[in-house]
């Protein structure tokens, strides 16, 4: 601890961080580094408290209808626990659909919330940049991970195209075997009659597994991913959630332990003249551009957080959102059943319907006037996919759930223009294979209570979802 005892006498500060770390990967392991942050966090805060972190306390949400229009607060992160965000959302888009609240717990920033607004601030990225962060509040202190998610052009371009090949057309086929295998695994030792928990049997341990199919991960830990990805999208100050500082570090520790050890493993076989595989971590080392990017912690962790949360949060939380919709419109399971070729359109209209992450933040790079009002050079921008994925503007009918909506692709929950979800293809085939192997085993699941929902205002998931299944006759 003698190199970490001599940044806090020097008085390193948090900006310079990510720097040491990087000009020390190749002597001090990442776990280390990590767990000396944190130590170092502590220390520090013994002598300057910094910005307090953000604590929220649950209290009811009121009626939208009692509110005035200045005083409506979207990034409450209890808007989506409390499942009362459609009302507040369709306020905004008929009264101030680019609104202004200058007071909420994250600083701040403006909610874009009709659909070709939205549209328009993500397409142009020569105007609202995607730095440093694309939740509404801010990074941790100690954990200023580098991601491509939030970087503009051409760094930006850079990265993703690095992993880009990633979910390359060819990959996908050589994956599909392999997870709907593991998804029959799950669906085939459910109990039938018998009322259980959705989240936890189903839509838990089929995210994990797939997860560990695309990392090469051991099968063993599987859950491990799951988790990681929670702690990573909850901190309260980023999103209103509830991880601790503490349990943050730790599990980054965890994670950089395994995965450390996991491209190591895969770095001797590439030496060794082995097969590869189509595994993440084979394809980002088989890559010229990202083949030393453990010598770089910072983008390292980043660029697996990425691909951890987002291969965790899309199909997770829509796995269970398909479910409850079904159940909301009966007609629909119905229609389902009688013609299981409409799956695919399904699958986007459940992407659409759910909105598992409900935004992205930008920053203006210059005044821009945008439906009458006018964005100031540095304010915060929300685009509010949750949304104009309701917008009547643009969608018949957006509060239904149909599962032959015409034209479903065309939903917000991927994005557009540069940062358009990169894994896109491979949610929408993971949520496919699912339905087909439930509708070939199951005759009705049958949601029992209402669900219970994640704490944040980015990730819009569930908890816990009480269901029971029928069997086919």
């Amino acid at each position: 601890m003698n190199f970490l005892s001599s940044i806090i006498e020097k008085g390193t500060s948090l900006v310079s961080i990510p720097v040491v770390i990087e000009k020390t990967a190749t002597v001090i392991p990442m776990p280390l580094q990590i767990k000396g942050v944190h130590f170092f966090l502590k220390a520090k805060r013994k002598v300057w408290k910094g910005k307090p972190v953000p604590v929220f306390n649950e209290s009811p949400i009121p009626d939208v209808s009692t509110l005035a229009i200045e005083d409506i607060d979207v990034s409450n992160p209890f808007l989506f626990k409390q499942n009362m965000w459609e009302s507040y959302f369709k306020r905004l888009r008929d009264e101030s659909p680019v609104h202004y609240q200058k007071n909420s717990p994250f600083g701040p920033f403006w909610s874009v919330t009709r659909y070709e607004d939205i549209v328009f601030v993500d397409k142009r990225h020569d105007l609202f940049s995607a730095e440093p962060i694309i939740v509404i509040g801010n990074t941790p202190e100690g954990m200023a991970i580098e991601t491509f998610i939030a970087m503009d052009p051409p760094k930006h371009d850079v990265q993703r195209q690095a992993v880009q090949n990633v979910v390359a057309p060819q990959n996908l086929k050589e994956m599909e075997g392999l997870i709907r295998s593991r998804a029959e695994g799950v669906l085939d030792n459910l109990p039938i009659d018998e009322p259980f928990d959705w989240v936890e049997k189903v839509s838990v341990e089929l995210t994990s597994r797939m997860l560990a199919t695309l990392f090469d991960f051991p099968y063993e830990d599987r859950r491990k991913l799951a988790y990681w990805s929670d702690v990573i999208a909850a901190s309260p100050e980023s999103t209103g959630g509830e991880s601790s500082e503490d349990e943050m570090f730790l599990g980054a520790a965890e994670m950089a332990t395994y995965f450390t050890r996991l491209w190591r493993e895969k770095e001797a076989k590439k030496a060794a003249g082995e097969d590869m595989g189509f595994d993440l971590i084979s394809l980002l080392l088989s890559n010229e551009k990202t083949k030393n990017m453990i010598d770089k912690p910072m983008e390292f962790m980043g660029n697996l957080a990425l691909l951890i949360v987002g291969g965790n949060d899309t199909t997770r939380n829509s796995m269970t959102g398909g479910v409850l919709a079904l159940n909301k419109f009966p007609d629909e399971f119905i229609k389902l059943k009688d013609d299981p070729s409409l799956i695919p359109n399904m699958v986007s209209e459940i992407i659409r319907w759910q909105t598992p992450l409900a935004y992205m933040r930008r920053v203006a790079k210059e005044d821009v006037e945008l439906n009458g009002k006018t964005i100031k050079k540095g304010d915060k921008v929300v685009m509010w996919y949750v949304s104009g994925n309701r917008d009547e503007r643009k969608i018949e009918q957006p509060d239904q759930f149909m599962i032959d909506r015409k034209n479903a692709r065309n939903h917000l929950s991927f994005g557009f223009g540069v940062h358009r979800c990169m894994g896109n293809r491979l949610a929408e085939m993971q949520l496919r294979i699912l339905w087909e192997e439930l509708i070939k085993r199951f005759d009705n699941i049958e949601v029992l209570d209402e669900p219970e929902y994640v704490q944040s205002n980015f990730v819009k998931g569930y908890t816990k979802m009480m269901v029971r299944l029928s069997a086919k006759p």
